[in-house]
């Protein structure tokens, strides 16, 4: 791992697991869980800058750094910088009061890290964390390759009876229609909606793999969502985009039982990897 790091965040932090009472186990060891939470603080703060804001910036840089540090902390305050998604990423404890947290966020289109050194002073010192050193931008891994899988052998006469009764089942899930909902669960069974948080647009795939009467369709069927704006929707091509309801494909598995002529939702979940 770049810049030395040499343990995973989760590895590094197995052995300073949270107490019953949710908080962290200092004990002897080094609280990595604490100081990741403290760099990641440290770089929402470190990653984001503007001139304009510059004594802004200074200023909520001061808790984090050592006496008689630059209060800029190495910007000489132009440019600008922006960085969301900000998480810990991967920590190297050197010893019980040194570590290396890197953490990881998007600034743009780009994903990368950043490498801030933290010391912490101990349980009869305050247990205190300070950044002890300038931080380092680096690369964020490449995301990981993924092989494709073959999608099951599929039941046409099967996806062709549950189609139009998942279209109207979605139509109900998304609107919050819990009386129009109860015609599409098995007996007995209730499950939370979205009440009307999305506009149902079309069901784009399903597919429905081979088997008895009750089927799970695993990351099958591609539900399109209208995104509400708030305003009403445009037939205008040059109107403003974000005036204009979105369309946001969504992957779902949902449990499926067969009772007489009719399918009936048990259960739906989000989809997994997706096949074919």
């Amino acid at each position: 791992m770049v810049n030395g790091v040499r343990a995973l965040f989760e590895r590094a932090t197995a052995a300073n697991t949270p107490a019953a009472n949710g908080t962290s186990q200092v004990g002897p060891g080094f609280p990595s869980d604490r100081a990741s939470a403290f760099a990641a603080q440290f770089a929402g703060v470190y990653l984001n800058f503007t001139a304009a804001d510059a004594a802004s910036r200074a200023g909520k840089l001061g808790p984090f750094l050592p006496d008689g540090a630059d209060q800029q902390f190495g910007w000489d305050g132009y440019g600008r910088l922006g960085a969301v998604g900000i998480q810990p990423y991967d920590i190297e404890v050197i010893d019980a009061q040194n570590a290396v947290v890197s953490v990881v966020f998007q600034t743009g289109s780009r994903r990368l890290v950043l490498s801030v050194p933290v010391y912490y002073s101990g349980e009869e010192a305050g247990r205190k964390f300070v950044v002890s050193g300038r931080p380092a931008l680096l690369p964020a891994p490449a995301a990981a390759d993924l092989p494709q899988l073959a999608g099951p052998e599929s039941d046409a006469a099967a996806e062709a009876e549950l189609k139009p009764q998942l279209e109207a089942f979605f139509k109900a899930y998304a609107q919050g229609d819990t009386q129009s909902l109860k015609r599409y669960f098995v007996a007995g069974k209730t499950l939370p909606d979205l009440g009307g948080a999305l506009t149902f647009g079309e069901l784009k795939g399903v597919v429905v793999p081979v088997g008895g009467a009750t089927r799970e369709i695993q990351a099958e069927v591609v539900v399109v969502w209208i995104v509400p704006t708030g305003a009403t929707p445009s037939a205008d091509p040059t109107a403003d985009p974000s005036a204009v309801g979105g369309r946001l494909e969504q992957a779902y598995r949902l449990t499926v039982e067969k009772q007489g002529d009719k399918w009936y939702v048990k259960d739906i979940r989000g989809a997994g990897r997706a096949v074919g």
